[in-house]
């Protein structure tokens, strides 16, 4: 009997010690819960916005395009790059025509050097200042498909924007229930009197 009475007196203190060790935790608790919370919300945010990426290149359309006459060109020492060269998988570049700026003289094309990523320059003595190109290339155009992705995919990643507030309302949350935790407990120990009337 003796026995059993100790066992049950050891077992409540146990508990007691176990319960206010929990309590003094509480509110460190809650910002890993936060915190971790906030990384996965992240992970996954990366991996949407990669996807999104992926499916945005796979959806463009494969355009071939001829331009005619494009002016403000010149054959010289320097690198002429025309107009569309900045446009998305710019490639396939052909220059069908050079004429010089009143259009009546083709230049040989033996005059000039073309690029593959749209740019032309002299190979010869003779230079022109102002020149019309027509050539044709191909890119990838946009559609009402890439437009859709290209939108989802960055207001997803906005969303990582918002994370230095839930920190700082995590943050004041724990602070919050830290002191109400510190005054419970001088409350307890005696030291200070609750406010009675």
């Amino acid at each position: 009997m003796v026995a059993h009475k100790i066992e049950l007196i050891s077992f409540d203190y146990q508990m007691r010690i176990n319960a206010k060790t929990d309590k003094g935790v509480a509110g460190l608790t809650i910002l890993l819960s936060l915190v971790t919370m906030l990384f996965v919300i992240g992970l996954i945010v990366m991996i949407f916005s990669l996807m999104g990426g992926e499916l945005r290149d796979a959806t463009y359309t494969s355009t071939a395009t001829t331009v005619t006459n494009e002016s403000g060109g010149w054959i010289n020492s320097t690198i002429f790059t025309v107009d569309n060269a900045g446009l998305q998988d710019f490639g396939a570049f052909v220059v069908t025509a050079v004429w010089n700026a009143t259009g009546s003289i083709l230049i040989p094309s033996s005059n000039y050097t073309v690029g593959t990523t749209g740019t032309l320059v002299n190979a010869t003595a003779f230079t022109y200042t102002d020149v019309n190109v027509s050539y044709t290339f191909t890119y990838n155009a946009e559609n009402t498909a890439t437009g859709v992705i290209n939108d989802t995919t960055a207001s997803i990643s906005t969303v990582t924007d918002w994370f230095p507030i839930f920190i700082v309302i995590g943050a004041m949350v724990v602070l919050i229930l830290l002191t109400v935790i510190i005054i419970v407990s001088i409350r307890g120990s005696g030291l200070m009197e609750g406010g009675g009337a």
